[in-house]
């Protein structure tokens, strides 16, 4: 049974690439959702119709989440032909100022996770398959005042396109989405709504669009997917302006 695995799958993004998954990928004929609520997971479930839903609530910042994962894998030998590394976190605020908790579960979930269940899934994957990652346009250039999400998305991004060339071999291909600002709970769970002038003035992607967006160009075989023209100039001028002058005007 053709399967997909989408982490981080209980709102906002995940949600809506559970939503749209077999509009994109029709030969899906299973889904594993994975994230902490339960009950959220279960409302997404219901929203799959004509997909096998398999809900697993893990908290993939609590390293026993990826003990469990590769227990299920392991049992089910499932042809994962899809990966969605969605789970992910970001927090405003200044090193030294911020909960040290906060600061760390950023790189326990945008990093850590993101690497245990890609390595823990991919050799469930045959040719042909696909795994898309949730990055960010702050993967583009360090953003102060959330430098620490910043680091772990430019992690996420440098992680696609290295593992793009390892897995080129065996038909697999990588996917890195890098969205703006979504109206999503992120602004909310982050402590930015409301703190944040940047994200006051910058224009707001649409994660139904992102979501399509992504799916689309995962199956396409991109390896980096930037919405929206105004991002897409923003990451070509961090290419060609010196870090340390765009760092002044990165700032959250």
């Amino acid at each position: 049974m053709k399967t997909a695995i989408i982490t981080g799958a209980s709102s906002g993004l995940g949600r809506e690439f559970a939503r749209q998954l077999t509009d994109v990928f029709p030969d899906i004929a299973c889904c594993w959702l994975i994230a902490r609520r339960e009950d959220r997971l279960e409302e997404v479930a219901r929203e799959m119709v004509g997909v096998e839903t398999v809900c697993l609530p893990m908290d993939l910042s609590d390293p026993a989440s990826f003990t469990a994962l590769e227990a299920k894998l392991a049992e089910e030998k499932p042809e994962v032909r899809l990966l969605i590394n969605n789970a992910g976190c970001g927090y405003l605020g200044l090193m030294g100022e911020t909960r040290t908790d906060l600061q760390t579960r950023m790189v326990d979930l945008n990093v850590r996770a993101l690497t245990a269940v890609t390595n823990l899934v991919i050799p469930y994957m045959p040719a042909g398959a696909h795994i898309l990652s949730t990055s960010s346009i702050a993967a583009f250039c360090p953003t102060p005042r959330m430098t620490v999400y910043g680091a772990t998305k430019a992690y996420v991004s440098s992680f696609t396109v290295g593992l793009s060339e390892e897995l080129r071999r065996r038909e697999i291909s990588v996917t890195a989405v890098c969205p703006g600002p979504m109206k999503t709970e992120f602004l909310e769970v982050g402590n930015i709504a409301g703190r944040s002038p940047a994200f006051e003035l910058l224009p707001y992607c649409d994660q139904v669009r992102v979501a399509e967006g992504a799916l689309r160009a995962a199956k396409a075989g991109r390896t980096i997917y930037t919405p929206r023209l105004f991002y897409k100039f923003y990451r070509l001028l961090a290419k060609v302006t010196p870090v340390k002058l765009m760092v002044k005007f990165t700032k959250t």
